[in-house]
Formats: structure tokens, C-alpha cells, sequence
């Protein structure tokens, strides 16, 4: 039986990374990430990345695992994951997996469906087409193709929306029926997954205070120092939240004030999509972001 996985999960400014550094101190915890942009390395501010003083009060792993312009697909975080939680459990540690991607936790602890593998020439094509018609068309065509797995994906998801299409025209059927028959019934590791929630309004009103945080202190000049050292403008991890808006901004694209409406807006409904998503997890238990006492408790049989 694999080792128990403690999984810190819910939507961003929630209060996760706080709440995970007193857990790991607590229960001398190590924290495997499970975010889609801070495994990017440079992406710093923008991702709400740990701090370094933040990373010495506890190991942290699957942080800056990355280049910007790299593709990261839910399957390299699992595999990458599941290397990192086999060596803290083989040192006798105890493993606190953190981060509001539910497709990665998802993919950690129930593997995923088979696929087939990048049809490097059939994805070009699936690019060119995303840059010639845009974002809404090439969604249009998933609709089409698997509207279960569209109805899950916005439309400026680009690596999940393409990848999606990918297997429909590889395979001629949706990767929605693979993802049926896998059914996620076999979880790889016992596991608990704690749920953080506030109070909607409270959610966006941090979601607002920390966006205008990351632009007030720094999240142009990390956009610009990336860009300046080659980073393109469409790499996979510029397409994140603030990053996209930043990018927009010094580009000439949108005024300051209006990217920034634009970042809050957005987060505001990722988060919402967020709490959707983990609404359905399996084995997921909700509790008050400020609970420490009550989370230690719930959490201490799976940690001691």
C-alpha cells in the first residue's frame, strides 16, 4: 500500500501557501506544489510562488521544475510528483501535496486515462490554426468534436483545448469516453484531500488585493526581464493569469489600468471554475481557510 498523501487543495488567494508552511512545520512535512505556473522558473510574482524565506521554513518540490517556454502536461507533473513523494517517503518524511490544480491532484492521485502519444505535425497544424482563427473558432471545433470536454475548458485554455482536439483527430473518438472508462475509481495512494473556502466576497476582495499587489510590486518588471531574455510572448507560461495581461500591457495592447481590471476579472472567474472543479473531488472535506486547529486535527491521522 502506498504511503498517505495529505492534499492542501482550493482556489487562489485562499490562503494556501500560510496555512501549508505551519502544517509541514507541524506534522515536519514536505510540500510537493500542484500549480500549472509555479513550476515555471522566473515566474515569480504573478504565480503568488512561495518566497525564499517562504521555501526555508519547509522542503518544497515541483516549484521552477520548468522553462517558460516549455508545454508541461498533467502526465509529467504526475510522474514528477510521484518521484518526489517516493523519495520523502523513502527518507522517512511525510508528504503535503499544496496547490489549487485539480487536474494535476487529480492526475496524482488516480492517474490518468491513456493517450495517445503528440503527433508533433498534426500539433503545428492545431497551433496555426489556434494563432490564424483564435481562441473562440478552434473551441468551436472541440464543441464539435467532444462537447463534454469542451463544456470543461475556457476557451484560452490553448494547451488543453489543442491537446483535446489532438486525441479526437488522432484517435476519432473524444477524450472524454477514454476519461469515462479510466473512471479515476483507483486512487494510487490513500489520500485526504482538505478543501480551503472563505466567504465568496472575502475570496475576491484578497483576489483584488493581491493582484493590485503583484502589479504595484514587480509583475512588469518580471514580464519585461523574461521577455528581454527571449522569452516569446506566446510561451505556455506568459498564457497564465497577470502574465497574459502584463504582456498585453507592455506590448501596447491594453492601457495599465485596463489589464489590471482585466487580471482581477479573470482570477475572479478562475477562482470560481476552481471551486466548481473541486466541488466534484472524491474524498475532498471542506473546511474554513482560517481552521488551523480543525484542519490540524482532521489531518493528523493521515501525517502522525
Amino acid at each position: 500500500m502506498s504511503a498517505p498523501l495529505v492534499v492542501l487543495a482550493g482556489p487562489t488567494a485562499v490562503g494556501k501557501t500560510g496555512l501549508s508552511l505551519e502544517l509541514a512545520q507541524r506534522f515536519e512535512a514536505e510540500i510537493v506544489g500542484a500549480d500549472s505556473v509555479q513550476i515555471y522558473r522566473g515566474l515569480d510574482i504573478g504565480s503568488a510562488k512561495p518566497t525564499p524565506e517562504e521555501q526555508a521554513q519547509a522542503r518544497h518540490h515541483l516549484i521552477d521544475v520548468a522553462e517558460p517556454t516549455e508545454t508541461f502536461s498533467a502526465a509529467r507533473y504526475a510522474r514528477l510528483a510521484e518521484e518526489a513523494v517516493a523519495d520523502i517517503h523513502a527518507r522517512g518524511k511525510r508528504a503535503l501535496v499544496v496547490g489549487g490544480t485539480g487536474l494535476y491532484i487529480k492526475a496524482l492521485i488516480f492517474g490518468l486515462a491513456p493517450t495517445p502519444p503528440v503527433d508533433q505535425e498534426l500539433r503545428a497544424r492545431l497551433k496555426q490554426q489556434w494563432e490564424q482563427q483564435g481562441p473562440q473558432a478552434t473551441h468551436q471545433r472541440l464543441v464539435e468534436l467532444d462537447p463534454a470536454t469542451a463544456a470543461k475548458l475556457h476557451p484560452n485554455d490553448r494547451q488543453r483545448v489543442l491537446r483535446a482536439l489532438e486525441v479526437c483527430l488522432q484517435t476519432g473518438g473524444p477524450i472524454s469516453r477514454r476519461q469515462q472508462d479510466h473512471g479515476f475509481a483507483s486512487p494510487r495512494h490513500p489520500h485526504l484531500i482538505i478543501g480551503l473556502q472563505r466567504p465568496r466576497a472575502e475570496l475576491n476582495q484578497r483576489i483584488e488585493q493581491r493582484a493590485r499587489a503583484m502589479w504595484a510590486e514587480g509583475l512588469l518588471s518580471e514580464v519585461e526581464s523574461l521577455l528581454a531574455a527571449g522569452v516569446p510572448p506566446e510561451a505556455p507560461g506568459l498564457g497564465s493569469l497577470g502574465y497574459r495581461q502584463a504582456v498585453a500591457f507592455l506590448n501596447g495592447q491594453m492601457r495599465s489600468d485596463d489589464a489590471l481590471f482585466d487580471m482581477i476579472k479573470k482570477t475572479k472567474a478562475y477562482a470560481k471554475r476552481q471551486l466548481t472543479w473541486f466541488r466534484g473531488a472524491q474524498g475532498l472535506v471542506w473546511h474554513d481557510a482560517d481552521d488551523f486547529l480543525g484542519i490540524g486535527r482532521r489531518v493528523s491521522p493521515f501525517l502522525s
